[in-house]
């Protein structure tokens, strides 16, 4: 156990080293964060590297979480906001992306899946900061009225709510056993399409645990302009950001 404890810490990289998580404002399609979860071990020195860098280099660093308070530590999040507001960064949401915007120095800050309860309790801490984040919204039709306004209050706030597929299934998988055209009509489309029906302009999207290969990506990009994947800040698995 410590061997491999050691060997994990070992390949952890500074945010800063990852290139694939700055947009130098090139336009690309697909854009890659990094996790700030507990179990990704991105620390606060960490965050600082990130951050400092899209300060002097005018990039934008993206970021995203799951569950403020459970995956990750509410303090942790607030560190960020704090930090970007500090060093003067814009923040920038996936909407910005799709219509030419988010050009540094900032910071896109994502939050992924079904936790709009804990969304909506940090909308204080949003206000405070000014900041501006994406809500990756998966499984919609089953979030019930309360959440479906949670979402309403949020969007209203300024912050962007995108797709993040129907039951958040590993996309490669699902294409590999029932075809590119049935994941489209069952999980992207739908994803989408609820979202529209209800008033938001989705403009992103974004993998669920960050697999895609180049055919989903050239099939999604038709549908919306800006696509998220993730970059790794270990080096134990492959890394799914195409940079």
């Amino acid at each position: 156990m410590l061997a491999l404890f050691a060997l994990v810490a070992g390949c952890q990289h500074e945010l800063s080293d990852l290139d694939g998580v700055f947009y130098d404002g090139d336009g690309r399609t697909v854009h890659c964060g990094v996790n700030l979860d507990t179990k990704s071990k991105v620390d606060f020195a960490s965050i600082d590297s990130g951050l400092d860098r899209a300060r002097d280099r005018g990039e934008v660093v993206e970021m995203y979480a799951h569950d403020p308070g459970v995956s990750v530590p509410v303090d942790k999040i607030e560190y960020v906001l704090a930090g970007a507001h500090a060093r003067g960064l814009a923040f920038v949401t996936y909407s910005d992306f799709a219509h030419g915007g988010g050009t540094g120095p900032g910071l896109a800050l994502s939050f992924d899946d079904t936790y709009v309860d804990a969304w909506v309790d940090l909308r204080p801490m949003f206000q405070q900061y000014q900041a501006r984040v994406t809500f990756f919204v998966s499984r919609y039709r089953n979030l019930g009225d309360e959440r479906h306004a949670g979402l309403q209050l949020l969007a209203a706030d300024g912050h962007a709510i995108e797709a993040h597929s129907v039951l958040h299934l590993h996309a490669p998988d699902y294409v590999d056993e029932y075809g590119l055209d049935a994941y489209l009509r069952d999980e992207l489309d739908p994803s989408i399409q609820d979202l529209r029906d209800d008033g938001f302009e989705v403009d992103a999207f974004a993998y669920p645990f960050g697999v895609r290969t180049s055919e989903l990506d050239e099939a999604i990009a038709k549908r919306v302009p800006v696509i998220r994947s993730v970059a790794f800040s270990y080096t134990l698995v492959q890394s799914p950001c195409p940079r």
